[in-house]
């Protein structure tokens, strides 16, 4: 909003019942990240397993990378019987959470020494659930708050950030807590993770499924490409190889290239030789659907009778309604130009955070500091104060606006970033650890509220799901790929962490740079929304 609200009418917005469940909600979105992150680690390393053993269940947690891939099915896709009493997004919550419970309760059975293998299929049960859960989630928060203005997005962020890590880090110390007391062992511990699941999953009966005209909307659409797809000839048939191509490709790279043919194309080259790959589809599918769009429109002023559609072109539309038509209606809605300059903005935003998150843990130690200096002040002290300043950073973010948020928000992410390279200039001082420590996490708090409120706004209440998702994971992708670099920099650089950190302060030019750019088409989609 463009219009600033005085502090007491900005605490208003803090008034709306619906805040409490979307916190309630958030805590059991970061609940299952303790079962197979923090306390699986801890009860394979009590149980003497390797390092290595031990990294590599964290594989497990693509799932939340990838999430995106099956986002659309949480927005059309109906679960049996739970859908027609609780609607659309409760079932889906409530039916990844009884996962959940029922794989933690099967991992309480397991031996950690000779059931190995089991731990890690209920691993990965609870991964793909935990982040089915999310997209549901994240869809239930958006259409909760759509008859508000963006300013209820904002606090809906900071409740759901604040939930998050609640759930993450405050109810992630339970584990701990119960193992070391006598004759508690870790299955135990699981079953009571099993039990904290049962009364998290009683949100999804308490509250009440957001009013939409979704499904009336996307078999509009469905039925309108059933119309035109049985003149397309061998069309249908190309776009159903090419769908499911793209998306296995995706998938393929995300799981690590499993079996890649070495004997033809070497492994430096993966990357570059799937995203080829990826991006030839990509272009023959965008002509066959271009082709297949301008049928569409012709057909709406066309009052012929349509020709008879067979299975493959039910099928076909209905894929394309499902997986393709929520990309359709960013791009259609915002314009390629306004489109794609937001995409690139999620894409940068926060490249300079990626780039220190994933080295912070060994500049820490390089710097001197020990693992127990880390685990208070990076770990524990971090998470009160993302807790705390998100909230506080949403309060900014409605008073002043979103974008103003972002701008901000980004500018004092990049500013914070010198901190570090001040710590790597004096070397390990606690009291300067700390104060990093509280400005990285005061920054990112404020940054992130900004941002999950934007992608929040863009979403099309039809596929609210999807494109959150899809976005969500398009800003995923820029930290986790290119944030993966961030140790050839340092190397690059033969070391000079202060000069890295400087560089890493100098990434968030570039999306103000695209937010600056687009901020007036912007502020005019956020009122429109509003």
């Amino acid at each position: 909003m463009s219009e600033s609200h005085s502090f007491r009418q900005t605490l208003t917005y803090f008034k709306d019942r619906r805040l409490l469940s979307i916190f309630c909600f958030g805590i059991a979105s970061g609940f299952p990240w303790v079962m197979i992150g923090s306390a699986m680690s801890g009860w394979l390393k009590d149980e003497g397993l390797s390092r290595s053993s031990i990294g590599l269940f964290g594989l497990i947690f693509v799932a939340y990378s990838i999430n995106f891939l099956w986002s659309p099915l949480v927005d059309r896709l109906k679960i049996p019987v739970l859908t027609a009493k609780m609607g659309q997004r409760r079932s889906w919550i409530l039916t990844a959470q009884l996962v959940i419970l029922l794989a933690a309760v099967q991992l309480s059975q397991l031996d950690a020494n000779n059931q190995l293998n089991m731990m890690a299929l209920f691993g990965l049960i609870i991964a793909i659930s935990g982040a089915t859960q999310d997209i549901a989630i994240d869809a239930y928060r958006i259409d909760s708050l759509a008859d508000k203005d963006s300013n209820y997005m904002a606090a809906g962020s900071a409740m759901a950030t604040a939930g998050w890590w609640t759930g993450y880090a405050g109810l992630g110390s339970i584990p701990f807590i119960l193992v070391d007391q006598p004759n508690w062992q870790w299955p135990q511990v699981y079953l009571v993770l099993a039990v904290i699941m049962v009364v998290l999953m009683l949100t999804a009966f308490i509250v009440r499924e957001p009013l939409s005209n979704r499904e009336k909307l996307q078999n509009q659409i469905e039925s309108n490409y059933l119309r035109a797809l049985p003149s397309q000839g061998n069309r249908p048939l190309i776009i159903l190889l090419i769908l499911p191509l793209i998306i296995l490709s995706i998938l393929y790279a995300n799981i690590g290239y499993p079996a890649w043919p070495t004997q033809f194309i070497a492994d430096e080259f993966k990357f570059s030789a799937i995203s080829l790959f990826i991006a030839t589809l990509l272009v023959i599918f965008i002509k066959q659907l271009s082709s297949l769009n301008r049928t569409v429109q012709s057909q709406k002023t066309d009052d012929s009778v349509p020709l008879p559609a067979v299975i493959i072109h039910r099928l076909t539309a209905w894929l394309l309604t499902t997986l393709v038509a929520p990309i359709q209606e960013f791009f259609q809605r915002n314009g390629t130009g306004l489109a794609v300059s937001i995409l690139l903005f999620i894409f940068l935003f926060k490249l300079g955070e990626a780039y220190l998150g994933r080295m912070s843990i060994v500049f820490y130690r390089e710097v001197g500091f020990s693992n127990s200096d880390i685990a208070y002040y990076s770990k524990m002290l971090n998470w009160a104060v993302t807790i705390v300043f998100s909230l506080i950073g949403s309060v900014f973010t409605i008073r002043y606006g979103i974008l103003k948020g972002l701008f901000i928000g980004g500018i004092a992410m990049a500013s914070s970033n010198l901190l570090f390279a001040l710590m790597a200039l004096v070397g390990p001082d606690k009291a300067l650890f700390a104060l990093t420590v509280f400005v990285d996490g005061f920054t990112s708090a404020w940054g992130s509220v900004a941002f999950v409120a934007l992608l929040s706004v863009l979403c099309n209440k039809t596929f609210t799901a999807s494109q959150y998702a899809l976005m969500a994971s398009l800003g995923t992708f820029g930290r986790v790929m290119l944030g993966s670099y961030s140790g050839v920099m340092v190397d690059w650089l033969d070391g000079n962490w202060a000069l890295f950190f400087v560089l890493t302060a100098l990434m968030v030019i570039p999306s103000l740079l695209f937010l600056y750019a687009i901020r007036e088409p912007l502020t005019k989609l956020i009122h429109n929304q509003s």
